[in-house]
């Protein structure tokens, strides 16, 4: 799928391209799978904190079959089974990845959910474990809980020996939530979830709340925090980006802390493959797994990112080349 103009998904081209070639230490993937993520409308809109240059292939997460290696690339090998973050081209058949941004995939993990795991488990677990520094027995307060990132947040959490409260705005997202560990249901259409948040923690409120929403979600998020709590910005989808009066932040000696995964891969962090080791560790124990909505064959992308657009689907959106 290419994108010529900046515009809506639908606008996308389902075009033949040259096949990619792997420059030394990069990989060349036969692709399986391919995960969708909200950032990736907002990049074919042209809305997105990064511009490429016009045409590109969106998407970022792939799984497939190495087809070849570059000059000096040792981490992989041709005809492995791996999955990879990507830059940018992850909607197409061929995709090219650096060394460092490939992992095998488990005997027990098939392509569509290596393709639906890397990202949003990356971004929840930089967030709760080394920007919130999580403690067992702690409250955490998930927001957008049925979407990617949020069931990544939720199972995590659940994991580290968190008391987890999900909000949603669907009994059936809800339910998602819940099968994926969440101990507390909010409905935020019909509940108010602030008095909520604070009558099931007993007036002690969240310690640490997941926003990847902004806007009114995170206006109200300041007013149920806790005390030495951390209220982690990973994100707005709700459209507005929110402000905060810096007293409310002293009051409660709170930390509003941001969550921007992609600047450790982008920096080459160690940490990065810290971080995929435990997880990886974490999904062989079934504490986390991928949840997927449904997949799409790759002409059908435009119908596939409509679904995330419309918050009708939850946890990942799959394509099938």
């Amino acid at each position: 799928m290419i994108a010529t103009q900046w515009g809506e998904p639908s606008e996308m081209q389902y075009a033949e391209v040259a096949d990619p070639t792997p420059g030394p230490g990069q990989v060349l993937i036969d692709v399986k799978a391919i995960g969708c993520n909200f950032p990736d409308i907002l990049i074919v809109q042209g809305k997105y904190q990064m511009k490429p240059p016009l045409p590109f292939s969106p998407g970022h997460e792939v799984a497939g079959i190495v087809l070849a290696v570059g000059a000096g690339v040792t981490r992989v090998h041709q005809g492995q089974r791996v999955f990879a973050m990507i830059e940018l081209g992850a909607y197409a058949e061929r995709a090219v990845a650096d060394e460092t941004r490939v992992f095998a995939i488990p005997d027990a993990m098939s392509f569509e959910e290596a393709a639906a795991f890397a990202l949003v488990n990356q971004t929840s677990y930089s967030a709760l474990v080394h920007r919130a520094q999580m403690q067992p027995g702690e409250w955490l307060l998930v927001h957008a809980a049925a979407g990617g990132v949020g069931l990544a947040a939720v199972q995590i959490g659940k994991a580290l020996g968190a008391r987890v409260i999900a909000t949603a705005g669907t009994a059936a997202k809800l339910e998602i939530a819940r099968q994926s560990g969440a101990d507390v249901l909010v409905d935020y259409r019909t509940e108010d979830w602030v008095e909520r948040v604070k009558r099931v923690t007993d007036g002690h409120g969240a310690d640490v709340i997941y926003d990847p929403v902004g806007g009114d979600v995170f206006d109200g998020s300041s007013k149920c925090i806790a005390f030495e709590g951390r209220l982690l910005v990973v994100g707005f989808a709700g459209g507005r980006i929110p402000s905060i009066a810096a007293n409310r932040i002293l009051l409660k000696n709170m930390s509003v802390v941001g969550v921007h995964w992609g600047m450790y891969q982008t920096l080459g962090s160690p940490l990065v493959d810290q971080w995929m080791s435990a997880l990886l560790t974490m999904h062989g124990k079934g504490q986390i797994w991928p949840v997927i909505y449904k997949t799409y064959p790759l002409a059908d992308a435009a119908k596939a990112l409509a679904a995330i657009a419309a918050r009708e689907s939850y946890g990942k959106v799959v394509l099938i080349p």
